[in-house]
C-alpha cells in the first residue's frame, strides 16, 4: 500500500523515493507566472515548462517553432511562482540535436537565465552523448520516450507508438540506456500500457506517463487540455476535469452585456 508523504520541496531523490515506496507522481505542464502559482499551491509535484508551449500559448500547429528565448521567458516565469514543486523544461527543437555542445550551452541557459531545476529532452540512444555531457555540469535530466512530438515528420503521425516488437525492444533498450546516462526520470508517451509497465518495473527510475495507462510512476498532461481550455484536442487518454473554455466565455459574454447595457458599474463599483 502507498503511502503519502508530506514534503516541502521536491527534488529528484526525492521522486526517487516516491517510486520506492509506490507513491505516485503528479505532473502538469505550465506557462505562466499566475497558473503555476495555483499548480505549486494545489501540490503537484513536477511543472513541466513544455515545448507544447509552440501549441497551447504560441498558437502553432506543431512543438517544432518555439525558441530557446520563448522557453526561457516561460520557464522563468514559472519558476518565479513555485515553492514546492520540481520544475523540468523542454529543450526545444533545434536547441539538442546532434550536437552535445550545443545541447550543453541550451541547458546552461535555461538552468541560468530560468533557474529552473532540470531539462527534458527526447529521444533514445541519439541522444545519450548529449545526457551525459548536460550531467557534467551538474544539470539534472529528465528523458523522453515513445511517441516524441518534435520527430512529428519523422514519425508521420501522432499515433500510438511501440506497437509492433521491434520498436518495443527499441524503447525497453534506450530507457536502460537513459538509465545508464544518468536520468532521473523518463516520460513514456502514447504506447501500450503493458510495455509502460515493463519499462516501469525494469528500470529503477520513475516512469511519468501520458496515454502509458496506470501501471507507471506517475502521470502528466498538458494543464490546457486537463483544464477544458482547449477543445479541438480530445485523445482517449485525456480526462477534461473542467470545462474552462466554456466557463471563461460565459464569464466575458456576460462583461460584455453588462457594459453594453451600463450595469457595470453599478453605484457601489464607483468612487
Amino acid at each position: 500500500m502507498s503511502t503519502y508523504k508530506e514534503v516541502k520541496k521536491i527534488t529528484t531523490h526525492i521522486l526517487q523515493e516516491m517510486k520506492v515506496r509506490g507513491e505516485k507522481i503528479s505532473m502538469l505542464t505550465a506557462y505562466d507566472y499566475s497558473m503555476a502559482r495555483i499548480y505549486d499551491d494545489a501540490k503537484i509535484d513536477v511543472l513541466l515548462v513544455g515545448d507544447s508551449a509552440s501549441n497551447v500559448m504560441h498558437g502553432y500547429e506543431t512543438t517544432l517553432p518555439i525558441t530557446l528565448d520563448q522557453m526561457i521567458s516561460h520557464a522563468a516565469s514559472v519558476t518565479r511562482a513555485v515553492k514546492r514543486s520540481l520544475v523540468v523544461v523542454d529543450l526545444p527543437f533545434g536547441s539538442y540535436q546532434g550536437n552535445s555542445k550545443e545541447a550543453l550551452v541550451s541547458s546552461i541557459r535555461i538552468m541560468k537565465e530560468a533557474e529552473a531545476h532540470a531539462i527534458k529532452l527526447e529521444g533514445g540512444e541519439e541522444v545519450v552523448e548529449s545526457i551525459k555531457r548536460i550531467l557534467t555540469a551538474g544539470i539534472p535530466v529528465m528523458g523522453h520516450l515513445g511517441l516524441t512530438p518534435q520527430s512529428i515528420y519523422k514519425f508521420g503521425t501522432y499515433e500510438v507508438r511501440a506497437k509492433e516488437d521491434e520498436e518495443a525492444q527499441k524503447l525497453i533498450h534506450d530507457a536502460k540506456l537513459l538509465e545508464e546516462a544518468g536520468c532521473f526520470a523518463i516520460v513514456l508517451e502514447k504506447i501500450p500500457s503493458k510495455l509502460a509497465t515493463q519499462v516501469a518495473q525494469t528500470v529503477k527510475i520513475p516512469i511519468i506517463g501520458i496515454g502509458a495507462g496506470s501501471g507507471v510512476d506517475g502521470q502528466v498532461l498538458v494543464s490546457h487540455d486537463m483544464l477544458g481550455i482547449n477543445k479541438e484536442f480530445s485523445p482517449k487518454f485525456l480526462r477534461r476535469y473542467l470545462n474552462l473554455y466554456d466557463e471563461i466565455k460565459n464569464a466575458v459574454e456576460q462583461y460584455v452585456a453588462d457594459v453594453k447595457s451600463v450595469d457595470f458599474p453599478n453605484e457601489k463599483e464607483q468612487y
